[in-house]
């Protein structure tokens, strides 16, 4: 970092009032450092919370301008020699293209690695559900694309909050990992001549996204989970399934690896390493009703979090525009429909409110083609924040269609009528086929019905450039991680980022970190911090099980997802944030009251399984209510009804440009139906500077 950098980031800190420390990592010493939990700077704290300032967060960066970190990096990294990488071992957890890509990746260079996954077979990771394609920086079609313009959306699409190194990282080995995947045998869409073909996503005005058909994720998890199975077929890789994290192990202020429940025989296992990397995907079902799998989960990174790792911009999540409504009581989730259906379709309302016609029976001239009208420049491919806002202030201001009122058109009928039926049916084929088997009605005759659902969470835990958390050793890979996407992220970024993490850039950090630990055994089985790992595990199984309450742990959730859509949702204000808070602490004392845990320890046990994750989402859920009550500014997809102008995000650079991580202490741990102490969040500023991209305010019309 260049002196003019380093003075920017002295200003920022001298505005707000925070010290300059000699450390600024908050956890090294890891479980031990409780001091600074607790003991820096107090602040103004919601009811029922208590925060504090702690020290600012370092990043890691190499000393160079920020299109160049990447290539300095990897030129000064540490190796490890091929002859001792078979000494050290790596615990990746997940499965899905960044978890697989990061097993394979790391047994192809010798080393030995433990993956874990809670599926059955590594391809059933949620990665499958993405569907509308990946991006890549190649400017193959003459549109005016190029890296720079890579990287001014992406920066600009998550609002200035995020790192901008690490969207020219992204977009430097975008290139690599289209060659890579096409080399696996991914089947992407091409044109007549054989070139590969692209198309547009919300955000760009260019065609940087390539695709096959509607089911990208899943041909791109095809092929990571068979290369990762070629690993494990070679004796490189142990591959153990249906097995959930539930602690990590920390020596000397390291992570040394994890302990895990096999779900089908509830055996707790430890699996020792020299590092670990996290790879678990997002954390969106804390909102029940999401995009995601059900079997999706937080507890790992959770767990983590709880072992000493940073969690950074918890309140930073997706809402997808094109999810489609809830519409029935008993639904347990919400189904997506791709991004990539916007280049085509065009989204309405009627443009009187309570108009209750079928579809067909509203004129053109009284249909309201409202992001056309607010954004002509992108029209129906706004990014999703603003695409999601638009929609649920239609709703709520009677415009909303469907049986409940709930919904926006998702309209093809320009399309068809230009392209005719069959191309149609070549682009969007099978998410047609979904959308009529989801619903029962036709898309070809009859326009889809969209909402907002929750989807993408950009926050997660708090990584350095290297993508290693807080607790040295603990790698972060994925959506699991708060990289790339600052206040809200683009489509097509969310494959690419989970490529390129994990088959380009762990591969060359974890190396760098391992060199320092040659000659390094294991942490002994017997060792105090294995014991007392299992021990932590077991007492919170046991008082679970020993709550003997009425209700279900999905209650709870069903629960706890209404007030964050209600409180935490596309839109948030103070009040309701407060509201939010105090609703989910007496929601959290009551499930560990109440909550419904049949059978035993040490055996298949799905109530047991779903009691200790929705634990796990009451306390995130909490922390993510209070980090969007302490962010006083809209950026992205965090939208405080306090600060817009006229419905658009209110930025406030000179107090807020920068990444809020919290460590956190004092939660109930489940030991049983006493009071519990208040929640202490201790928040951590990493400033961000831009060098590269200018500064500006959000613009799409």
């Amino acid at each position: 970092m260049d002196g003019s950098a380093v003075m920017d980031l002295r200003d920022i800190w001298d505005r707000l009032g925070i010290r300059q420390g000699e450390d600024t990592d908050p956890t090294s010493g890891g479980r031990g450092r409780s001091g600074n939990r607790g003991g820096g700077q107090a602040l103004s704290s919601p009811p029922g919370v208590v925060l504090s300032e702690g020290n600012p967060l370092d990043a890691h960066q190499p000393d160079a301008a920020p299109q160049e970190m990447w290539e300095r990096f990897v030129a000064d990294a540490r190796l490890v020699s091929p002859s001792n990488r078979r000494r050290l071992t790596v615990v990746v957890v997940g499965t899905g293209l960044a978890g697989a890509g990061a097993a394979a990746s790391l047994a192809e260079l010798g080393f030995h690695v433990e993956a874990i996954t809670a599926h059955d077979t590594p391809r059933r990771a949620h990665s499958v559900a993405a569907q509308g394609g990946i991006n890549a920086a190649r400017a193959r079609r003459v549109d005016g694309d190029q890296l720079a313009r890579f990287v001014r959306d992406t920066v600009k699409g998550g609002d200035f909050r995020a790192r901008e190194s690490e969207a020219w990282r992204l977009g430097e080995e975008s290139t690599r990992v289209i060659d890579h995947l096409n080399a696996l045998g991914v089947p992407f869409a091409r044109e007549y001549g054989g070139s590969l073909s692209t198309r547009s996503f919300g955000g760009v005005q260019v065609s940087r996204t390539y695709y096959s058909r509607g089911q990208t994720g899943q041909q791109l998890q095809v092929a990571a989970s068979s290369a990762l199975m070629r690993q494990v077929a070679a004796g490189h890789v142990a591959l153990w399934v249906r097995h959930e994290v539930l602690d990590v192990l920390v020596k000397d202020g390291r992570a040394c690896g994890v302990v895990t429940r096999d779900l089908t025989t509830g055996e707790i296992r430890v699996h020792r390493a020299h590092a670990v990397v996290m790879a678990t995907g997002g954390y969106g079902n804390v909102y029940f009703h999401s995009t995601l799998a059900k079997n999706s989960n937080a507890t790992a990174i959770w767990r983590a979090h709880r072992a000493g790792a940073a969690f950074a911009s918890p309140s930073f999540v997706q809402f997808h525009p094109t999810a489609l409504p809830v519409s029935t009581p008993w639904q347990s989730k919400t189904t997506l429909m791709s991004e990539s259906l916007r280049n085509d379709g065009r989204i309405w309302v009627p443009r009187e409110p309570g108009d209750d016609r079928p579809p067909s029976q509203i004129p053109e001239d009284e249909r309201d083609y409202y992001l056309e009208r607010k954004y002509p420049a992108f029209g129906n491919l706004t990014p999703r924040d603003i695409a999601s806002r638009a929609a649920r202030a239609e709703i709520d201001s009677g415009h909303g269609v469907g049986p409940l009122h709930n919904s926006v058109y998702l309209d093809f009928r320009d399309a068809l009528a230009r392209l005719g039926r069959d191309t149609i049916a070549e682009r969007y084929g099978n998410l047609f086929t979904m959308y009529r088997d989801a619903t029962g009605e036709d898309p070809y005759t009859r326009p889809m019905r969209i909402a907002p659902g929750a989807h993408f969470t950009m926050g997660g835990l708090w990584v350095d450039y290297r993508l290693m958390s807080t607790l040295p050793g603990l790698f972060v890979a994925g959506e699991a991680n708060a990289a790339y996407h600052g206040a809200n992220r683009l489509g097509a970024n969310s494959l690419l980022a989970a490529c390129v993490d994990g088959s380009f850039t762990v591969p060359r950090t974890v190396p760098d970190y391992l060199a320092g630990l040659l000659g390094q055994d294991l942490v002994d089985e017997g060792d105090p911090v294995v014991t007392s790992a299992l021990e932590r595990v077991a007492a919170r199984e046991a008082a679970l099980l020993a709550v003997h309450g009425g209700t279900p742990a999905k209650e709870f959730h069903r629960r706890l997802g209404e007030i964050m859509y209600r409180d935490c949702g596309v839109v948030r204000d103070r009040a309701g944030l407060e509201r939010g808070i105090s609703e989910i602490a007496d929601l959290r004392r009551e499930f560990h009251r109440d909550v419904r845990v049949s059978g035993v320890e040490g055996e298949y046990n799905q109530d047991l399984v779903e009691a200790g994750r929705v634990a796990d989402y009451l306390e995130l859920a909490e922390l993510m209510c209070v980090d969007a009550w302490h962010r006083e500014e809209s950026c992205g997809a965090h939208f405080r009804a306090e600060h817009q102008d006229d419905g658009e995000a209110r930025r406030d650079d000179a107090h807020w440009m920068l990444t809020s991580a919290w460590t956190t202490s004092g939660w109930e741990d489940g030991a049983g139906p006493g009071e519990s102490t208040l929640p202490h969040c201790t928040h951590h500023a990493e400033f961000l500077t831009f060098r590269s991209v200018g500064i500006a305010t959000r613009s799409y019309a």
